[in-house]
């Protein structure tokens, strides 16, 4: 199995793959149906059969196909989401965004807050939202069908694992949730914001296998940011918080937005890597 392992990561590092052996590990841990990596010191090695599987698994994944579509799934903070073609996969980054919404929560002390995701993709947001802040009620808003079909099947899934339900929404941002203007607590999103001319930038397996409609943003990278301030504006009950991720190279424009649009409290954050990553602001108690 080391060596096996051993060849395996060797031919990942060679494709470019950023975490070869974890990835290695990982294709591993899925042929062989075991809990974690460290089950694999017990196994006695593949079979025929899930040798083949596995060596076709490291083939594609030397091709750059993402290893979450291999596997089926990722791990995003507490919880595990269903992911494949047509949705785009969670980063950890985006971990960083739900800390700061929950702690944020948690320092208000607001009871049973009303919490949006917008451009919520498989869910990460809001399922993670829902799993974290006890008695919140979470609306997730996606406008593209093939990312919703995901969203649902991760929803049945964390109804199942005991998560209370999130109530999910085919929209656009900027029509989303019309009936609750004025009501929200907290709007989150992880929006679209690689600009057009910086195709160039992500890797192959973003690029080449996460839908363009969760990537691209115009030529500045914020046309959707500008769509969530200004759903989050209408959104969000006076003194309300919104969270939104960017690029780390938007650390000045992205608050920018927020700025020019008149809301209190704006500030950027970094992520665990110290990229900026993320702003925050708060709804002021009347718009000017």
């Amino acid at each position: 199995m080391r060596d096996t392992i051993a060849r395996a990561t060797a031919r990942l590092a060679a494709a470019g793959v950023d975490s070869p052996e974890h990835d290695a590990r990982a294709l591993a841990v899925h042929v062989l149906g075991v809990a974690k990596p460290s089950d694999l010191l017990l196994a006695d090695g593949f079979d025929d059969e899930q040798r083949a599987a596995y060596d076709a698994l490291i083939d594609r994944r030397a091709s750059r196909v993402p290893l979450q579509h291999l596997t089926g799934s990722v791990g995003f903070r507490y919880i595990e989401l269903e992911v494949g073609p047509g949705v785009f996969v969670p980063r950890p980054e985006t971990e960083s965004v739900v800390q700061w919404a929950v702690d944020a929560l948690r320092a208000e002390g607001w009871a049973n807050p009303m919490l949006a995701d917008l451009c919520t993709g498989s869910g990460t947001i809001a399922f993670a939202l829902a799993n974290e802040v006890p008695g919140a009620t979470v609306h997730a808003v996606e406008r593209d069908p093939d990312a919703l079909a995901w969203t649902r099947r991760n929803a049945a899934n964390r109804v199942a694992a005991g998560d209370p339900e999130v109530r999910l929404h085919l929209g656009s941002v900027e029509e989303s949730l019309l009936d609750l203007d004025g009501r929200f607590d907290l709007v989150a999103s992880n929006p679209p914001y690689v600009a057009t001319h910086e195709a160039h930038i992500p890797d192959p397996e973003v690029v080449d296998h996460d839908p363009e409609i969760a990537l691209f943003a115009g030529e500045d990278g914020l046309d959707v940011i500008r769509l969530v301030e200004q759903a989050a504006r209408r959104l969000l009950k006076p003194g309300g918080l919104v969270v939104v991720e960017h690029s780390d190279r938007q650390g000045r424009t992205a608050p920018a937005v927020f700025e020019a649009a008149g809301w209190a409290e704006v500030e950027d954050h970094q992520d665990l890597t110290g990229r900026d990553r993320f702003v925050t602001a708060r709804a002021p108690q009347a718009w000017s």
